[in-house]
């Protein structure tokens, strides 16, 4: 028989002695827990406002330069500088036939530009976002609103 506080566990002297060891496991999953609601209500807005923009063009200037001269072939189109020369030509009727340069058109290009300022409609969407009471923070930013408060951020804003 065994004594309750001998250490040999009732084992004859001269042999192995087992001790049973305990081990212990932890096992360790997660679930998900709702730990509060956040409501986001976006909203477009609509704002006038003025575009200005220049625009860029040529205009031309004609020029009739009287010649009256008779010539005995039709001159060409020319360019001189920036102007471009086109003939005009007449034929007039003598007892014989001549050709008469009666005028050049003189056609010159002048570059303009014009500042304009147009009104506009843009449109600017806003997020306003509040965090339902029960909620618990857990320190990022989108739950970093106390329970009631509400942050609006705006999208498209203009410095």
């Amino acid at each position: 028989m065994q004594q309750p506080n001998d250490p040999t566990g009732g084992s004859p002297e001269g042999q192995d002695l087992v001790v049973p060891l305990l081990e212990e496991e932890a096992h360790v999953e997660a679930r998900e827990v709702v730990s509060g609601k956040v409501r986001v209500e976006t909203r477009v807005e609509s704002f006038d406002d003025i575009a200005s923009a220049v625009l860029h063009g040529e205009e031309v200037e004609v020029t009739r330069v009287a010649i009256d001269r008779v010539v005995t072939e039709a001159p060409s189109l020319r360019t001189e500088g920036d102007v471009t020369i086109v003939p005009i030509l007449e034929e007039v009727l003598f007892v014989e036939k001549r050709l008469v340069l009666k005028e050049e058109l003189h056609i010159r290009r002048v570059a303009t530009r014009e500042e304009v300022h147009v009104p506009v409609t843009l449109r600017r969407q806003t997020a306003t976002v509040e965090r339902t009471a029960g909620d618990e923070q857990n320190g990022d930013d989108a739950a970093s609103l106390s329970p009631g408060s509400t942050n609006t951020i705006k999208r498209g804003d203009q410095p």
